[in-house]
């Protein structure tokens, strides 16, 4: 089964389409939702409604924390992520938004398991930003018995943990279109890194596949028109920092 792993899309339909497009390519059979479905970008119902008809084909979706503010807003605004969730909250429809508070935060695949942050309190929406992180991720993830493999995003970066000969978590940074092997007698951590909002300061979205039959997890990079999600953003009135960082992939 070749499994697209797309996260943090963040309200960006252009990014969304043009992933979508580049996995149905590479021959994707499935596609996998790992949450921020929605926050910051300019067009959440229609990525809602995007991923709500994907998921009659099969698709798969967990929550992120941006989806769980956008159903409930917090009353106090102390992050720009905050700022964005009372303006989402108002675009999307009551269904849409019952639809986002049933999704949930882990899903088990086999081998696999789906998360948006981290296996170790998934609640809490650790960032996994380092092999401390990574490990801590791993050990949570002994309460879903059998797996091997932990795939988040969140953090909105590329990058590969494995176990060491000394047991150790080792990062490694993939390169975009070259398939891994990542056979599953080591234990797997990987932040594949975000649709919708780029942070490397490359504007190419972000997803990956996986291919689960020869064990390979292919990282990608996607061209789209972010000076059109750009303009987007500001056409509705929200915060120009959040065009900006689309323009320079940061």
């Amino acid at each position: 089964m070749r499994l697209a792993l797309l996260s943090d899309i963040h309200a960006n339909m252009q990014a969304l389409d043009a992933c979508l497009a580049h996995a149905r390519a590479q021959q994707a059979e499935r596609f996998v939702f790992l949450g921020d479905l929605v926050g910051y970008g300019a067009d959440p119902g229609a990525v809602v409604d995007r991923i709500m008809q994907l998921t009659d084909e099969g698709a798969m979706v967990i929550q992120g924390n941006h989806d769980a503010m956008a159903v409930t807003p917090p009353l106090v605004v102390r992050t720009v992520g905050d700022s964005t969730a009372a303006w989402t909250h108002r675009q999307l429809m009551p269904d849409q938004r019952d639809w986002l508070s049933r999704l949930p935060l882990t899903l088990q695949d086999d081998k696999t398991l789906f998360i948006h942050a981290s296996a170790n309190e998934p609640q809490l929406w650790h960032y996994v930003y380092d092999p401390r992180a990574a490990q801590a991720s791993m050990d949570g993830a002994v309460a879903w018995p059998g797996v091997r493999y932990v795939f988040g995003g969140h953090v909105h970066f590329q990058t590969l943990y494995y176990q060491g000969a000394g047991n150790a978590l080792m990062p490694f940074t993939p390169q975009p279109g070259v398939a891994i092997p990542v056979p599953p007698h080591r234990q797997w951590v990987a932040t594949i890194g975000s649709v919708g909002q780029p942070r490397d300061g490359n504007t190419d979205a972000m997803y990956c596949l996986f291919d689960t039959e020869r064990a390979h997890l292919t990282f990608h990079r996607v061209p789209y028109d972010h000076l059109a999600a750009a303009a987007a953003i500001r056409k509705v009135g929200l915060h120009e920092f959040f065009a900006d960082r689309l323009e320079r992939g940061r």
